[in-house]
């Protein structure tokens, strides 16, 4: 039998033109001209300002064929050192989108080729970067004979979609990534098209392109004919600006961005399954090997084809890493294993739990104004969670992940001076534990429910700070100890309305002795159209609880009317804040009671 066809087997003469011409370009061009190129409209000091944070890492082209290491063949023949593999993430799933298949049909890899430059690149203003630095991204579509990707190949290599050059940004942060990235669309005019998080290289990748014709014939900048695509990379996972640019970009094709929406809910049950099996536990990590679906059905007791399917959306979504029909957990999922820092698990669990259901009944909730888990259930979720000891470890274990995650204020409160700390409905003392372990000389209360206090005391414990920490159960509705020096409600005014906030400010107020500092904890309302999680957890607090988020300015309003001045509002993380507030110098204080409070 003849063997295969030795032009089958090798490598598309215009796929290594293209290869050249690429290599010539990344080589030779300045990152000044590149930005000028794509955005003419920019001023000087514009472009100036992002040379000065970005500069020209390498030029992308794709290109088809029959293996990964055909191709890595042919280019050392050209004297081009191919580094390894690595699988590609962001353009499989384009071409799976373009093509209309499924990302697991395809196999597309991405090989790193350095280009010398020969000389130093000018730049404007001097680039940081020395020569040797650039290189050529090359996906490589893996086309076997056979395999009848024929047309898809003819099509990329005609179209060169995913044709681009390629901005590293210096040093990437959410305030430098949002800068920039809205510095190209508002400013620049490009458009954004694409982007994803690749956990093999734990790289950030958005992508923008022109409009054909675009131009600025004031410059001598000539008009584009058709579009041409430019990357922003960023080292490191960078949610923030993804998820604004994956919603930027989708506003291009409505009907696609509505279906996303429209199955959200299956993100959310996804995500809680996941846990529920056990599925994050039982992933790789790290330096371990993938493993397929079948290996992992084995571990977690589930059906092979099935966790198959989850698998594959999840990997999706990013939550996990896929190498073909091989999966690791990706950085994205790591926080919902059961023994990560502050583990998101019990928050996927409880929110595609009862969260989930009473979600949808939320059209009679903006109805008629009634949370829909009183409508659904016959009671608040405070007291259906205290009947259901089940649910109710599940609620504190998702109150505690987050609060872990307020480190300034703990610093706050050992830099304040104060000796005793009063948390009202603290839960089970996660953060007055991490508050207590900053200032050694500190001593809290813990007021919170009675059937909560056996958990508080078992985390204290555990925090090393249960012998300074007295537990008192009641109703912060009705009093609060006295005779703290600073008092904390984290994540409590949220979940009532304004009455009751007034009520429960009012008994902080009236506990608080002569120069005593309240801090609160909440998500803020913007007000200026910004993304924020506030804006979610605002429905969340219509439906499930009755309260709401609010902003600043509607919190000053309410520690004004218990007689308590807004002070300084500083951020922290998840979108939260800390309010800092005392008694207004005009307010009545009430003789202090001392600091003694019977442990319970």
């Amino acid at each position: 039998m003849a063997g295969p066809d030795a032009r089958a087997l090798s490598v598309h003469p215009a796929d290594l033109a293209l290869i050249d011409e690429t290599v010539e370009r990344v080589a030779t061009a300045r990152t000044d001209d590149v930005v000028k190129r794509f955005m003419p409209r920019l001023a000087a000091s514009e472009r100036a300002a992002l040379v000065r944070h970005c500069a020209l890492a390498h030029a992308a082209v794709l290109v088809s064929a029959p293996s990964v290491e055909t191709l890595r063949a042919a280019l050392r023949a050209r004297g081009l050192d191919a580094g390894k593999p690595v699988p590609s993430v962001i353009v499989r799933r384009r071409l799976a989108d373009r093509y209309g298949r499924t990302p697991d049909s395809l196999r597309v890899d991405i090989v790193r080729v350095p280009v010398p430059v020969p000389v130093p690149v000018p730049a404007f203003p001097p680039s940081a970067v020395a020569p040797g630095e650039r290189a050529v991204e090359i996906f490589v579509l893996e086309a076997p004979p056979g395999a009848g990707l024929d047309t898809v190949a003819v099509r990329e290599r005609a179209a060169r979609h995913e044709s681009h050059l390629a901005l590293e940004v210096t040093e990437p942060d959410d305030v430098i990534m949002a800068g920039l990235r809205t510095t190209l669309v508002e400013r620049g005019a490009m458009v954004p098209d694409g982007g994803g998080y690749n956990a093999y290289e734990d790289a950030t990748a958005l992508y923008f392109r022109t409009e054909p014709g675009a131009g600025d014939p004031e410059s001598g900048v000539a008009a584009v004919r058709g579009s041409e695509r430019l990357e922003l990379h960023a080292r490191g996972e960078h949610r923030q600006a993804l998820t604004a640019h994956r919603a930027a970009g989708a506003g291009q094709d409505p009907a696609r961005r509505l279906l996303e929406l429209c199955t959200g809910a299956w993100t959310t049950q996804a995500l809680a399954a996941a846990v529920r099996l056990g599925l994050p536990d039982a992933l790789p990590t790290g330096t371990e090997s993938a493993a397929d679906a079948a290996a992992l059905a084995a571990r977690t007791g589930t059906d092979p084809d099935g966790l198959g399917r989850l698998l594959r959306y999840l990997a999706s979504i990013d939550v996990v890493a896929a190498d073909g029909d091989r999966y690791r957990l990706g950085p994205l999922g790591s926080v919902l294993r059961s023994d990560a820092p502050h583990s998101m698990a019990p928050l996927a669990e409880l929110y595609g739990g009862p969260f989930y259901a009473s979600f949808g009944e939320l059209d009679h909730a903006v109805r008629t104004g009634e949370e829909a888990f009183t409508h659904l259930y016959g009671e608040g979720h405070f007291a259906h969670f205290a009947e259901r000891p089940e649910l109710d470890v599940l609620f504190q274990r998702t109150m505690a992940a987050s609060a872990a995650r307020f480190g300034p204020v703990a610093a706050a409160v050992a830099a304040s001076g104060a000796r005793l700390v009063v948390d009202v409905g603290g839960c089970d003392g996660e953060l007055l534990g991490r508050v207590l372990a900053a200032g050694p000389d500190l001593h809290g209360v813990l007021l919170e429910r009675e059937h909560v206090l056996e958990s508080a005391r078992a985390r204290l414990t555990e925090a090393g700070v249960a012998d300074r920490c007295a537990l008192v159960a009641g109703d912060f509705t009705e009093s609060v100890p006295s005779g703290g020096d600073v008092y904390l409600l984290s994540r409590i005014l949220h979940d009532w309305d304004d009455e009751a906030c007034l009520r429960i400010l009012r008994r902080c107020a009236d506990a608080m002795p002569p120069g005593a500092e309240l801090l609160v904890v909440e998500r803020l309302l913007p007000q200026d159209g910004q993304p924020s999680l506030a804006t979610a957890w605002d429905l969340h607090m219509l439906c499930n609880v009755g309260g709401r988020e609010r902003t600043a300015e509607h919190y000053g309003r309410l520690l004004a009317g218990a007689g308590l001045d807004l002070g300084p509002v500083v951020p922290l993380a998840l979108d939260g804040f800390l309010l800092r507030a005392r008694k207004a110098a005009q307010a009545t204080m009430p003789p202090s009671t001392g600091s003694t409070v019977p442990v319970t």
